[in-house]
């Protein structure tokens, strides 16, 4: 499933018109970003937790030269599944 039609089903259950709903996925999605950007963490209890991890520092090789080389401490967004969706999915 895509962005678009994520819109068009909650469209259909919400009836809201399409591009309402897709303007609300879209708020979401963006204020999501902005939060885990900032270090918080977005917790929809049901669902699941949206948070920032790290990485750290670390050598990593090169597959073509065989290489080694310093891979840099990194922030990534990191998703934990809620109880009741991994219950869902199993």
């Amino acid at each position: 499933m895509n962005r678009k039609e994520l819109a068009q089903i909650i469209a259909d259950k919400t009836s809201l018109p399409f591009n309402k709903a897709n303007a609300a996925l879209g708020e979401f999605l963006i204020s999501v970003r902005e939060a885990v950007k900032k270090g918080e963490e977005v917790r929809l209890v049901g669902f699941g937790t949206f948070k920032l991890g790290r990485r750290a520092e670390r050598v990593g090789v090169n597959p073509q030269t065989k290489e080694k080389m310093k891979l840099p401490a990194v922030k990534v967004p990191k998703f934990k599944a809620g109880k009741s969706f991994k219950k869902l999915v199993n």
